[in-house]
């Protein structure tokens, strides 16, 4: 069995991912109404919509499976997502990357695949449209242009996602998106009982950024300063722009202490940066609130606290 390839822009494609606030969601009808309109048009017993997570294959739609999710390396769409038409398998034991695929050899006794790539906000190839059948079949051209045009469907639909969750200057995710996504962590971090830690970072002197150099500086400044947080943290952290010159970060199986070293090595990328070279007076504070396992605190009661404690010390700076 050959396990899919990591694709090369996997670090991007999990933001992207991240900012759906799709992964571990409830059903939808618009998402099942695809499925449903899939297996009927191809006459097939199985269709999905998967999207592809660092080592899962999480359904968010699933039309004649049982199981929610299954792991990434057995998966047909991890191999689908490194191209961009439709990757086909009209007989999984005739080909060798899949002939001894526990899917195949398995209870599902899967032989034969189609999947079409989905996108995120950014183009990112985040999941499929897929179709599975029990028997070997061909896939014509009339077939592969349904498929796709299914998913760009979707592709639609992921889009009015992102346009409430996703900040339009920085491509991060906005209060609501991280919100969304937060709530999601915070609930495995509890079923895990793992820790975890809101790192809120406000940007001093920005406005003097505005008033001294006009607003396009200020916008090249959020740019600039959103890549570096994402280029720091952990792809498997949450990192949105809050609103203004604010900032949050919310970083799973840690705590504050822990993470001390990791807010150092920022300052010291911060200080060297060109961003203090073109505003030497710009600089930036945090403030870190832990979540306990089992403390009844939601992302909201996180965001609460980080906001006081931010604002006592814009008092004090003032």
């Amino acid at each position: 069995m050959q396990e899919p390839p990591v694709p090369f822009d996997e670090n991007q494609r999990l933001r992207s991912l991240a900012t759906l606030c799709m992964l571990d969601t409830i059903p939808e009808e618009r998402f099942d109404r695809i499925t449903r309109l899939a297996c009927r048009a191809f006459n097939v017993p199985i269709a999905l919509v998967s999207l592809v997570d660092r080592d899962r294959l999480w359904f968010k739609s699933r039309r004649g499976l049982e199981v929610g999710e299954t792991g990434r390396s057995i998966s047909f769409c991890g191999h689908a997502i490194l191209q961009e038409g439709p990757f086909v398998v009209p007989d999984a034991m005739a080909d060798a990357r899949f002939a001894d695929n526990p899917i195949v050899l398995g209870p599902l006794n899967i032989r034969f695949y189609a999947g079409q790539p989905v996108h995120g906000y950014d183009g990112s190839r985040v999941g499929t449209i897929c179709l599975f059948d029990r028997q070997p079949r061909k896939f014509s051209e009339e077939d592969r242009g349904l498929l796709a045009d299914l998913a760009l469907i979707i592709d639609r639909e992921f889009s009015l996602v992102d346009r409430t969750s996703i900040d339009e200057l920085t491509s991060l995710s906005n209060r609501r998106g991280f919100t969304t996504v937060a709530n999601h962590v915070l609930a495995f971090c509890l079923r895990n009982f793992q820790p975890a830690t809101v790192i809120g970072i406000h940007l001093d002197n920005f406005r003097s950024v505005n008033d001294d150099h006009g607003h396009e500086a200020g916008d090249d400044v959020l740019r600039l300063f959103s890549g570096m947080l994402c280029t720091h943290f952990r792809t498997s952290d949450v990192v949105a722009r809050l609103g203004g010159d604010e900032f949050a970060v919310l970083c799973s199986g840690t705590t504050s202490d822990q993470l001390s070293a990791s807010l150092e090595r920022l300052r010291v990328e911060f200080a060297a940066s060109t961003l203090v070279e073109k505003y030497p007076g710009l600089s930036w504070k945090e403030r870190l609130v832990d979540f306990i396992p089992g403390s009844g605190d939601t992302i909201d009661d996180l965001l609460r606290t980080f906001d006081a404690r931010m604002d006592g010390a814009k008092s004090k700076s003032k």
